[in-house]
């Protein structure tokens, strides 16, 4: 009689350390080269004028953009401080940060406390100049106790269409460039 002889069939271990040794690496690496996008949301609201307050007369403090520069108004209709194109023909933000922070103290030193701007751009102004004038409205870098901060100046931003160009006289602003 013949012995049929059977393989035991023994059952493989399944190595999974060399995978494991692959996520250790990959993922660290794949989170460290992954970009990070930030998306930031602006609160835009109605102005004053819309709101509904007939009792109160509006002092809406107004920046109007135009091809040939900006314009600060307070309250609306009066200009402030006209801010020409830089030598470049561009819009002067760092200047128009300057004299936004100089109306903020003035306001502050009134005692009215102001938040709110409404920007009025003409319809040619492109999105880029419109987005860096609300960057430029809301806040500004302060150095505070030894590091660099954002100072709020105007973050409640509204807007509105700029009116007819018609020429006015400038009010001069103390110590403002």
């Amino acid at each position: 009689m013949r012995r049929i002889k059977r393989r035991r069939h023994e059952e493989a271990e399944l190595d999974i350390t060399a995978f494991m040794n692959l996520m250790i690496v990959l993922v660290p690496i794949l989170l460290l080269g992954m970009v990070f996008s930030r998306i930031t949301v602006v609160d835009v609201v109605l102005p004053e004028a819309a709101a509904g307050e007939p009792d109160t007369p509006p002092r809406q403090l107004e920046l109007i953009i135009r091809p040939e520069g900006m314009r600060v108004e307070y309250p609306s209709g009066i200009l402030l401080k006209a801010i020409p194109l830089t030598e470049e023909s561009e819009q002067d933000f760092a200047l128009l940060s300057l004299v936004l922070q100089e109306v903020k103290r003035q306001l502050t030193e009134q005692g009215i406390e102001k938040s709110d701007i409404t920007l009025l751009p003409e319809p040619q102004i492109d999105y880029q100049t419109i987005v860096s004038a609300m960057d430029t409205v809301r806040s500004f870098k302060a150095l505070v106790a030894a590091s660099v901060v954002d100072a709020a100046l105007f973050p409640d931003i509204s807007f509105g269409a700029a009116p007819v160009a018609e020429p006015t006289a400038e009010v001069g602003l103390e110590a403002a460039p």
